[in-house]
């Protein structure tokens, strides 16, 4: 992996939100391939509850202050930076205070899933990308963890198809069992639409569930990882009918080597 560039986005990193599947995997594989020599960056909402004291973020004046339409409305993006203690890593929060100001990820207090977290998605994935743009860092890989990040995959394929500088990036999307109930707003198939990708290119939004939001990543990916020892039926079926390479799932013990070997001979092959 020496000097190869690996373009990490999630929903979730540790330290800063507790420890799950996505955060933990989000934080292990970059530092497998940092200690490989590899050249990494890792993107991440910057949620409300992120102690922005505690973790020394802080904003980056040339990356900031562009704005990005959602659904016909004009979001300033902010980004801030951070570095995670003796790993000599640093993570690039996408901030807005509309839709990440909340004191919380996902949900509120009582459980109620945000009705605009299929725009938090997009956002994301928009102000990602353009972030990268600025920064003129053309990455090999690109690693999306979470479904929050996983409108990124068709937005670089559909909306970004044309933009030189990842014209050779290859997109990896890890399928965890780390979903949500319900759906996303059942707008949201419009709202992308706005950004000029047609109806037939995201089929499986009529029903944004958890499955069907992955099964679009997954369409728009070069390669798979199983992030979860278990995952949801209707996604493992619909990875059994794609021709794309695909990883069995490596708990944290022993992915390191799994990982590094996919990413060189199967995605970069």
């Amino acid at each position: 992996m020496k000097d190869k560039r690996v373009l990490y986005v999630s929903s979730e990193v540790i330290p800063y939100l507790p420890e799950t599947e996505i955060s933990s995997m989000s934080f292990e594989a970059p530092r497998a391939v940092n200690n490989k020599e590899g050249q990494i960056r890792i993107f991440m909402p910057r949620y409300g509850n992120i102690n922005e004291r505690r973790h020394q973020l802080h904003e980056v004046i040339r990356l900031s202050g562009m704005n990005l339409v959602i659904n016909d409305l004009d979001m300033p993006l902010i980004i801030k930076v951070a570095s995670i203690p003796k790993e000599r890593m640093q993570v690039y929060f996408i901030e807005n205070d509309d839709y990440f100001k909340r004191k919380a990820t996902y949900a509120d207090e009582d459980g109620v899933f945000f009705p605009d977290n299929d725009e938090r998605a997009i956002f994301f994935a928009k102000g990602v990308i353009e972030t990268v743009k600025k920064l003129n860092w053309s990455p090999d890989i690109i690693h999306v963890h979470g479904w929050l990040a996983s409108f990124l995959p068709l937005y670089l394929k559909k909306y970004y198809g044309n933009e030189p500088l990842f014209e050779k990036s290859k997109i990896v999307t890890s399928v965890y069992n780390q979903g949500f109930e319900g759906t996303l707003d059942k707008e949201v198939i419009n709202k992308i639409g706005y950004d000029g990708i047609e109806e037939e290119d995201v089929t499986d939004l009529k029903e944004p569930n958890y499955s069907n939001v992955m099964k679009t990543a997954i369409k728009y990916s070069d390669a798979v990882i199983i992030g979860s020892e278990e995952i949801p039926a209707e996604i493992e079926t619909y990875l059994k009918k794609i021709d794309i390479p695909v990883l069995k799932f490596h708990n944290k013990e022993e992915f390191q080597e799994a990982y590094i070997d996919f990413y060189t001979s199967k995605v970069l092959d």
